[in-house]
């Protein structure tokens, strides 16, 4: 019985310490998350590191909805993302350029 109440703390403990961390919004996991994730390199670089190359840059959401759109590889060491990634709309790239920027 012990065994039981410690094994469900530990998952609990699990369960809340990922709860606290950013969680990639629905448009990201279905339109970016095959080549991103907020804070380990994938194919593309992590989400965090994105926000890290802006920060303090006045137009750096303004940026991000730009290079999303059109595409290309803006100085990271990897291949060439496509145009929209996989098809994201202006609005979902709206959506996920400003998560970008606000993650800490």
């Amino acid at each position: 019985m012990k065994a039981i109440i410690a094994g469900l703390a530990v998952v609990g403990v699990m369960f809340a310490g990922s709860a606290m961390a950013a969680d990639m919004p629905a448009d990201g996991k279905a339109k970016c998350a095959a080549c991103h994730a907020i804070d380990k390199k994938v194919v593309g670089p992590a989400w965090n590191d994105v926000a890290a190359k802006y920060k303090g840059q006045a137009d750096a959401e303004k940026t991000l909805v730009a290079n999303i759109t059109k595409g290309g590889s803006f100085g990271w060491k990897f291949g060439t993302m496509p145009a929209r990634g996989l098809g994201a709309s202006d609005e979902q790239i709206a959506g996920l350029a400003k998560f970008i920027v606000n993650l800490k």
